[in-house]
């Protein structure tokens, strides 16, 4: 199931947060070799995971963490203004409309279907809050997973070249790639939608 949780309602559900910090290290350090803080307790954490974050995860049967993603606005701090700012040509991405969104993390264990069921999820923040766009930055291998669950970005910049490409990606979510998305995930949009009303309420 989905589960849309804000960074100072983790410690709610410790499972769910211990599982997706350690997942986020295995696969940023440990298979991707990237160079992120990891603390004793084998978890990975940023300067950009406080109170605020909103968390998109993916919940498994047992209670912990199959997939994740976190959102922030661009009015405030984000990495690809404080990391990446050669893929937006030295303008800050600041604006309302749109949210960053970082950490697109899946459990090692994760299932074909995790990944659009995270997409499908960051599709119903954007319309529960009325964001037009999210903004991320990724690296070469993610290209195959968004073409392979209907999501491909367009491409605002990019830096490097083959396996060491990164680029900066703008999603919109129209009705028609809900309903893609949502196939592509095995997923009812009525259940979707249903998982974001019981985080957030009707009125969200």
């Amino acid at each position: 199931m989905l589960r849309y949780l804000h960074g100072d309602a983790l410690h709610r559900h410790p499972k769910l947060a211990r599982t997706m910090f350690r997942d986020r290290a295995d696969q940023f350090r440990n298979r991707l070799g990237w160079e992120v803080r990891v603390n004793d307790a084998g978890e990975e954490w940023d300067e950009y995971d406080h109170a605020t974050t909103l968390y998109v995860i993916w919940q498994t049967s047992g209670g912990g963490h199959g997939g994740s993603m976190r959102f922030l606005p661009t009015t405030g701090p984000i990495m690809v203004n404080d990391h990446f700012p050669a893929l937006t040509g030295g303008r800050p991405l600041c604006d309302p409309s749109v949210w960053e969104c970082t950490r697109f993390c899946l459990a090692p264990a994760a299932g074909p279907r995790v990944a659009a069921a995270l997409m499908l999820g960051g599709g119903e923040l954007m319309t529960g809050f009325g964001v037009a766009q999210f903004a991320g930055v990724f690296d070469a291998r993610m290209e195959r997973i968004y073409r392979a669950i209907g999501a491909t970005p367009r491409i605002l910049g990019s830096d490097g070249e083959g396996r060491n490409r990164i680029s900066l990606g703008l999603w919109s979510f129209t009705e028609d790639a809900r309903l893609r998305v949502a196939r592509r995930a095995g997923l009812s949009p009525v259940m979707a939608r249903h998982w974001f009303r019981r985080a957030f309420g009707r009125a969200a």
